[in-house]
């Protein structure tokens, strides 16, 4: 009988010291002078007293999210540098809306076999997003794990640590009636919504990755995956500039009409204006090719709100001048009395 090693049943322990070997400089790239620990430990350590000193009374804000089947789209286009830079982009989404500075980043990498290539590839765009944001990546794990994973299956996971003065966390529960409700455009679909995406362009429509629509101006594939916009930038902006934001929404699934109640007080609601923003091609092309309700468009994707922040009536002027140089900004709706849900009139 032949000799048996840990190879033989799927898993490559070379391949995974291979991948480590391909990301440590450009992981290493994103640490401050607060990561105490390089890659292959345990565990990672990070100096808090340098971040905390900043503040009187500081609160860890932390989030976890994955990409979801954004990967598949990567796997079909055999494109995989972008969907690092979704899934930084999306957890750090989801503590800025509480006001929250993102400090350090881990990741997870699960298939059924390591490729060290894909690994470098992913992580790639993730060192970048983490350099442009300020975030150290202090750690990671890739998992080999056949027969959980079909051939070719990827799952990407991601936590991002941050801080918040106490008395600066914003809940939401300061907006009223009267309020505006601005909208922050999204550069696509996101990370949201791709399984039925997949169905409407690969199933109902036909397409593969590599057809072209008239409508959108690259292949299918590449429009699917046109990256997450991280916002920290524009959040911050706005609150250096001392505006009271009431609240912030990141518009993830569920879309405005299921993203913007989770920070509504009681006795509030949304009235949301149709067609106060441009509405990006790629929503108009899948709604036409399923014959999609345009209350389902609503809960499935963002439709080009990426992002909601409520201020008052007053404030404006003031966040509108702070983003011009940023981003395109759009009174989208106003709050009014109700129950907590979203009206698109």
């Amino acid at each position: 009988m032949s000799k048996l090693d840990y190879k033989s049943s799927g898993v490559d322990i070379d391949a995974g010291n291979e991948a480590v070997s391909r990301i440590k400089k450009g992981v290493r790239s994103t640490f401050t002078s607060n990561v105490l620990t390089g890659l292959g430990g345990f565990g990672s350590l990070y100096d808090l007293k340098p971040v905390l000193d900043k503040y009187e009374n500081p609160v860890m804000v932390q989030s976890i999210d994955g990409v979801g089947t954004k990967t598949i789209i990567a796997r079909k286009v055999g494109k995989f540098d972008t969907i690092g830079i979704d899934l930084l982009s999306a957890c750090v989404n989801d503590i800025l809306v509480m006001g929250a500075r993102p400090l350090t980043f881990l990741d997870y990498i699960a298939n059924d076999k390591l490729r060290p290539d894909i690994i470098e590839e992913i992580i790639s765009g993730m060192v970048k997003a983490c350099r442009d944001t300020g975030v150290s990546l202090v750690g990671g794990e890739t998992a080999e794990m056949p027969d959980t994973y079909l051939p070719g299956e990827h799952d990407l996971v991601g936590i991002v640590t941050g801080v918040v003065e106490k008395n600066n966390i914003i809940t939401g529960e300061k907006i009223k009636d009267g309020h505006v409700v601005l909208g922050l455009p999204s550069s696509g679909i996101h990370t949201n919504g791709y399984s039925f995406a997949r169905k409407l362009f690969f199933e109902t429509g036909g397409y593969n990755v590599n057809d072209f629509i008239p409508e959108l101006d690259k292949p299918i594939g590449l429009t699917l995956l046109e990256p997450h916009i991280n916002y920290t930038n524009h959040v911050f902006s706005v609150l250096g500039s001392g505006v009271d934001v009431k609240g912030i929404a990141h518009i993830t699934g569920g879309g405005l009409v299921e993203n913007i109640p989770r920070i509504l007080p009681d006795g509030c609601g949304v009235e949301i204006q149709r067609g106060s923003w441009p509405t990006l091609p790629v929503f108009d092309v899948m709604q036409s090719i399923g014959n999609v309700d345009e209350r389902e468009m609503f809960r499935a994707f963002n439709l080009g709100i990426g992002m909601v922040i409520v201020v008052d009536v007053n404030d404006l002027k003031t966040v509108k001048r702070v983003l011009k140089e940023l981003t395109e900004i759009y009174q989208i709706g106003t709050v009014v009395s109700g129950n907590g849900g979203v009206r698109v009139l």
